[in-house]
């Protein structure tokens, strides 16, 4: 992992610890309610993301003895990822449907899994074929509710055409998120 990244992630980390400790709770019922719009930057190899993403409210929810909740979202999302250096081709445009399950506990942090489809608008980018447009896209991500609306989280993607076609070296990044429930 290079220096550069090594420094964002520890940005992104000690600035999700430095809100964890200044949050005010949140209202348990009030979670998952209502849709929610959301702002995404990432980076990756030699690569940034950026994203902005609708939710849906939690089509399904399981509230477990002691507090905790599982929840089904679906999210649709637009990204522009763009490419360092002279790698090309240097942008691409990228659609994605996913449903995710969140494991919500102490009605503010939660852990979050999902994968979904995705189009990007073309099969190469930076300095890499991947193959086909249509890809697969898992997601894995932790977060807390940093008010009643308004999530803050950290979620790994890795975006693949699971062998359809080859080559397929696949694309990770790492983003940091803020979310607004309207």
């Amino acid at each position: 992992m290079s220096r550069k990244i090594h420094r964002q992630i520890s940005q992104a980390v000690g600035l999700a610890a430095l809100v964890a400790a200044t949050a005010a709770p949140v209202a348990a019922q009030e979670l998952y309610q209502s849709s929610s719009i959301g702002l995404r930057l990432g980076i990756g190899d030699n690569y940034q993301r950026a994203e902005v993403a609708w939710e849906s409210p939690s089509v399904w929810t399981h509230r477990f003895d002691g507090g905790s909740r599982l929840d089904l979202v679906g999210e649709l999302g637009v990204a522009y990822w763009h490419a360092d250096g002279s790698r090309k081709p240097s942008s691409v445009w990228q659609l994605s449907a996913t449903p995710f399950l969140r494991w919500t506990w102490a009605d503010r942090y939660y852990i979050e899994a999902g994968i979904g489809a995705t189009a990007f608008s073309r099969t190469t980018f930076a300095n890499k074929t991947i193959s086909t447009a249509f890809q697969f896209g898992d997601h894995i991500g932790v977060g807390m509710h940093v008010t009643d609306n308004s999530r803050l989280s950290l979620r790994y993607s890795h975006y693949s055409n699971a062998g359809i076609k080859r080559p397929n070296p696949g694309l990770n990044i790492l983003q940091l998120n803020y979310s607004y429930q309207y």
